[in-house]
């Protein structure tokens, strides 16, 4: 099938290079030359397990095409699918410039039908919006298609090569016959396509994050009262995922959410409330817990070192919002570093892929190491932010020997805290109670 996606973020890069190893032919179109340029050469933007080789290998079989010009793309193509940023406004609402743009250089450059598909998170009643402009600008018939998407950064590739389930928000059969046959390569075991009405669609996506991100902060609240009553929240997140009623997943205590999805889709999704008469309190409490546990485990780690004279050097582990990403949009380490630089303090911080990022969010004023033990070297604590595989089983022996004291604060729970205090190390995690040696 011949496929057009506009954008090479993630969820446009991931989705192009996909169904390009699904076998169909696939034209990628942005408007910055520079990453289309890199592309082109196998200079991958972003870091996503997986991505790399499906791209390489597809470009080679000459599946997967890279380019700015949209008309090429539009020509070429049967569906076009939109997969531009949609980020915050000021207000909270989604941004949706860039969808209008694109759409309206699609309908420009249409000379027959096309199946139009967005990709991207858009707030309900964006089908009918853009259904409309495109009317404006063009004769020729065309569909459009609700199919948000589902992908976990750090497990992009694997969520698009073997989904949960694939929404798709058309209410024309033969469109659905279309959508189903570009899907059906991964639908080998069962299928899993649900078809709803484009506005079903759109909700669905925002519903399900906004669920994700419930579990999340209400395990973080529930971490907080531990602490003070003196309960362990990794004994309760068994005792809670061990029911079948609500499952294991997503309710790991820690420093709280980021990334660029659930806080701008927390935003939207108050915001369409408020425009529909709807006050979403739920998600408005979710997002105010999820501030709260930032600003909580920043003030806790400034608190312990109140009234020091000497400069305070931290060494900090991960920046980015999650592991497997080089991702720091709105990261918690991020918000947290930049309370710390405020106070004074000094950061060496190391994450695997991160780091060049972080460093621009920061605006240089962080110190990058290219070694996780090197950044404990004349540090006074050692800080964790992101949950990276090669974090879970250091060597404490080096960290006690290289931190001034050796303290951790844990934001991720990734130790025993028994196993941690007898190595001689104070250590300090969400919801549970700290150990001094």
């Amino acid at each position: 099938m011949q496929i057009c996606v506009t954008g090479v973020g993630y969820v446009g890069l991931v989705t192009a290079a996909c169904l390009a190893e699904a076998g169909n032919n696939v034209v990628c179109v942005d408007n910055d030359a520079v990453k289309i340029a890199g592309l082109n050469n196998d200079v991958i933007p972003i870091y996503e397990p997986g991505l790399t080789e499906i791209v390489k290998h597809n470009r080679k079989l000459n599946r997967l095409h890279f380019t700015t010009d949209l008309k090429y793309g539009v020509d070429n193509s049967i569906i076009i699918f939109l997969a531009v940023g949609t980020p915050s406004a000021e207000d909270g609402s989604c941004d949706l410039s860039a969808i209008f743009s694109v759409a309206s250089g699609i309908a420009e450059h249409m000379t027959d039908y096309r199946i139009i598909a967005t990709k991207s998170t858009v707030p309900p009643g964006t089908a009918q919006k853009v259904t409309e402009l495109i009317k404006t600008k063009t004769s020729v018939p065309f569909d459009y298609v609700s199919n948000p998407e589902f992908l976990k950064e750090g497990a992009a590739v694997e969520d698009f090569m073997s989904p949960d389930r694939i929404i798709i928000g058309t209410t024309n059969p033969p469109v659905r016959e279309i959508m189903n046959q570009l899907y059906n390569p991964f639908m080998r075991k069962s299928s899993r396509i649900l078809f709803m009405d484009p506005v079903s669609a759109e909700i669905t996506k925002y519903a399900a994050n906004a669920m994700l991100a419930s579990r999340i902060s209400f395990m973080n609240e529930i971490s907080v009262l531990c602490e003070k009553i003196g309960a362990d929240i990794e004994q309760v997140r068994k005792g809670l995922g061990s029911d079948a009623r609500i499952g294991s997943s997503f309710l790991f205590p820690g420093v709280g959410y980021g990334g660029a999805c659930f806080p701008k889709d927390i935003r939207a999704l108050i915001h369409t409330g408020s425009l529909n008469g709807v006050e979403m309190t739920i998600a408005k409490s979710v997002q105010q817990v999820n501030v709260s546990q930032q600003r909580r485990f920043a003030q806790r780690i400034m608190d312990y070192f109140a009234g020091r004279k000497e400069q305070v050097t931290l060494a900090i582990w991960g920046l980015a919002f999650k592991a497997r990403t080089d991702d720091v949009r709105e990261s918690p380490a991020i918000n947290c570093i930049r309370k710390f630089l405020d106070n004074g303090f000094r950061i060496r911080a190391y994450d695997p892929e991160a780091g060049p990022s972080a460093l621009v969010a920061l605006n240089g004023k962080i110190e990058h190491l290219q070694n996780g033990y090197d950044a404990l070297d004349n540090a006074d604590a050692l800080v964790i932010f992101t949950d990276w595989q090669e974090f879970r089983n250091p060597d404490f022996n080096i960290i006690t020997s290289k931190l001034k004291k050796p303290v951790i604060f844990d934001g991720r729970n990734l130790y025993n805290p028994d196993m941690v205090q007898k190595a001689g190390i104070e250590y300090h995690s969400i919801g549970r109670p700290s150990k001094v040696s």
